[in-house]
């Protein structure tokens, strides 16, 4: 064979081509690191405006003489909605933020999952006795 023909260089099978760097797959750089953790500021931020704000808009009334809806039907899930669900997702998407490779990802999900949780929070407020 030639020494410039493809066949001399080609490798014997696809697995050594990848070799181990390809298993492998590279550090984060000092600006994703950055971004993840501006991400995680905002869940935070976005998490504790869900725990507190979300049952307080929850239970408002503007044409109620006191301010505060009546007699909640739904009560007990708007609380362990807020005391349970909000803060545990909070925590969950910090961690998948970080332990995964696609940070960004999991912490776009996070903060969909938090609007919800917040929707929720409203939608169980609006629902009186």
């Amino acid at each position: 064979m030639e020494p410039n023909s493809t066949a001399a260089t080609a490798p014997q099978n696809a697995d050594s081509a990848a070799g181990p760097a390809a298993e492998r797959p590279r550090p984060r750089t000092a600006a994703e690191w950055a971004g993840l953790v501006l991400l995680a500021a905002a869940v935070l931020i976005f998490g504790a405006m869900v725990f507190v704000l979300g049952p307080l808009l929850a239970i408002s009334c503007s044409a109620c003489q006191d301010g505060v809806r009546g007699p909640l039907r739904f009560g007990t899930a708007l609380t362990v909605t807020d005391s349970v669900g909000v803060p545990l997702t909070t925590l969950g998407t910090l961690v998948a933020m970080f332990a995964v490779r696609r940070g960004a990802q999991a912490a776009g999900i996070g903060l969909g999952v938090l609007l919800l949780l917040l929707l929720v929070q409203l939608a169980l407020g609006q629902i009186t006795a």
